[in-house]
């Protein structure tokens, strides 16, 4: 399981590194912003022990996510999740700090941007060959543009991953482009599954199999 910062984490604590200097080192900014999914990664694997489950929490260092250098805007070069695997084998429920990584070189943290949270769990079900890999999002599916701005937006029932990686492109945020389409998008309130009209569909044109609310499946 892969988490994200809660709420306006990130852009909070972007304001407190403003506050501090109007040109922060990359270095330092990314050491800060990482901060957000670590506090939802252990929050979370708190919740889950108060249900009785064991759960373990991992850095993305800890799970393995090597990149390169660039600070703000890490590329994923390899994916080791050696700790990863181990968690699981052990009946635990592994919870991994989405959006960073370790640099290869200086062994720096680094954060990858944008849809930074995405990238890391496909890459991190890549790595362990997962079946599939559900994102989930707060959105009913693919539209023509953002709902929450252009009430007037369509939702697309079926879309061919060479379109989805073009609208990822050009901004659409459901899926980041470096994401690639290898994925399940489903809603983020899964009591709402059953009720909201069927979502979008990422694939060949002809397999279309159209799923539910928010989903897109790689076929």
């Amino acid at each position: 399981m892969v988490v994200s910062a809660m709420g306006d984490t990130t852009d909070e604590l972007l304001d407190l590194a403003q506050q501090v200097s109007p040109l922060p080192p990359g270095r330092e900014l990314d050491m800060l912003l990482t901060a957000g999914e670590r506090i939802s990664m252990a929050l979370l694997a708190m919740a889950i022990a108060n249900l009785g489950h064991e759960a373990r929490s991992f850095t993305g260092s800890q799970a393995g996510v090597i990149t390169d250098s660039t600070h703000g805007k890490a590329r994923i070069i390899d994916v080791t999740p050696g700790r990863i695997t181990e968690a699981i084998e052990n009946g635990q429920i592994a919870i991994v700090a989405g959006f960073q990584g370790v640099s290869q070189d200086k062994k720096d943290i680094t954060t990858l941007g944008r849809g930074g949270s995405d990238t890391t769990a496909v890459a991190l079900a890549a790595a362990l060959q997962a079946d599939v890999c559900e994102i989930y999002t707060d959105v009913d599916g693919i539209f023509t543009a953002d709902p929450r701005i252009v009430p007037a937006a369509r939702q697309i029932p079926h879309i061919s991953y060479e379109e989805m990686l073009e609208m990822a492109a050009c901004g659409a945020k459901v899926l980041h482009l470096r994401c690639g389409v290898r994925a399940q998008v489903r809603a983020a309130d899964p009591r709402q599954e059953f009720v909201q009209p069927a979502g979008g569909h990422v694939g060949r044109r002809r397999a279309a199999r159209v799923g539910r609310r928010g989903e897109a499946h790689h076929q």
